[in-house]
């Protein structure tokens, strides 16, 4: 079965960190590009990262960009979302999604939702003092 599972979530004051994890079980993310999204209680599901498959080609947008870095490493069949700077408006539950994409696309990745095909669960990160 295949299966995305996050991990690391929690409380965490304003201006501090976290590093979310999402490992693949049942399948290798060796092909996939992975996205990193989040909802908030009565808003749209949003992206806040993805990271292509070979890991060249990172995208954030502006409302986390130099906040957040998403890495992988393909050896732990895992990829990562440091999150440093954190405000409360980040509060959410952070889900990870994967898609193999398009031979002619693998080097970027995207932030579209109904692009991916595996989903994870959620972790929540709260952001509060």
């Amino acid at each position: 079965q295949l299966q995305l599972v996050e991990s690391g979530g929690g409380l965490v004051q304003p201006g501090g960190s976290l590093r979310l994890s999402c490992a693949a079980s049942g399948f290798t993310l060796n092909n996939y590009a992975i996205g990193w999204f989040r909802q908030a209680p009565g808003k749209e599901r949003e992206g806040v990262s993805c990271i292509s498959v070979r890991g060249g080609w990172t995208n954030y947008p502006d409302s986390v960009k130099g906040r957040f870095t998403v890495s992988r490493d393909n050896a732990m069949n895992t990829v990562y979302l440091q999150m440093n700077s954190l405000k409360p408006e980040d509060t959410a539950v952070y889900y990870c999604a994967a898609v193999v994409p398009p031979p002619l696309i693998q080097r970027v990745c995207t932030m579209t939702l109904s692009r991916y095909t595996h989903w994870g669960q959620g972790t929540q990160v709260t952001v509060s003092s």
